[in-house]
């Protein structure tokens, strides 16, 4: 499809944006994917070009976090497999199942996530007692990697929240290995972007370039001022694409809500 320069430096702009609030939070795609719709990007191919940016981009992230040595490759690796395995049977898995229950629970999760970060106790960057094991968050990983296949929205935001939480990190260094394991996640959804055709390299390149921009900028803010700015965000960005998901009419948790409320 044809896109004017105005348009695409639009894109390019928002993606820069996206990159800076991914590196930090997560929700990248939460400007990134209404800004492809509304450029008149067809849905698939929407997504498709959004996952070529976002995976060049966190990639970007997580060299910039490796560098600066946050990130625990020993550690980490076996979760990232798992991730990228859980991503591909999500990717699998949404051709067949209606994803309609799943995109219901997710603004569920995401209060209690922006919950979470508001009322537990203040976080240092200091690593605490993990609460599981490898195994045991290679599991959660590995179901937070299927989601991503499945669905997608806030699963950078939900990996940090389980590496706080359970993996026991101080929150500059779940936010460092939360870009491996999205990283992984995210390369198994552009692999199966890439066989279904749907791509718009030229755009989903020029984007790319301007989200790895605004992932180093973002990276270096939280190297630098740590959980103070981090903590914050991650709560408005849960807020946000719970508003974001909860306007779709077509979204089962507005019934759910209505129920609990009437």
């Amino acid at each position: 499809m044809h896109l004017t320069l105005d348009v695409v430096l639009f894109l390019m702009t928002v993606a820069l944006f996206a990159g800076a609030i991914d590196a930090m939070a997560g929700g990248g795609g939460l400007l990134t994917i209404p800004a492809l719709l509304a450029a008149g990007v067809p849905p698939v191919s929407a997504l498709a070009t959004n996952k070529l940016q976002s995976a060049i981009g966190t990639g970007s992230a997580f060299l910039a976090f490796w560098r600066g040595g946050h990130v625990d490759l020993h550690r980490f690796t076996v979760p990232a497999i798992g991730a990228f395995a859980g991503s591909v049977a999500g990717a699998t898995a949404v051709q067949h199942i209606d994803p309609g229950f799943l995109a219901g629970l997710v603004p569920v999760l995401l209060i209690v996530m922006a919950l979470y970060f508001l009322l537990a106790p203040p976080m240092s960057d200091v690593d605490r007692h993990a609460r599981l094991g490898r195994a045991g968050l290679t599991a959660v990983v590995t179901l937070i990697g299927f989601y991503d296949g499945f669905f997608g929205p806030g699963t950078g935001s939900f990996l940090t929240t389980a590496l706080v939480a359970l993996g026991g990190l101080g929150l500059v260094r779940a936010i460092a290995n939360t870009k491996f394991l999205n990283l992984a996640t995210n390369l198994a959804g552009l692999l199966a972007m890439i066989a279904g055709g749907h791509l718009l390299w030229m755009l989903g390149l020029g984007m790319a370039a301007a989200n790895v921009a605004g992932n180093q900028i973002g990276a270096r803010l939280a190297m630098r001022f740590g959980g103070r700015g981090v903590r914050p965000l991650l709560v408005v960005m849960s807020i946000a694409l719970t508003i974001k998901l909860l306007a779709d009419p077509a979204n089962p948790a507005r019934g759910w809500i209505a129920a609990l409320v009437g």
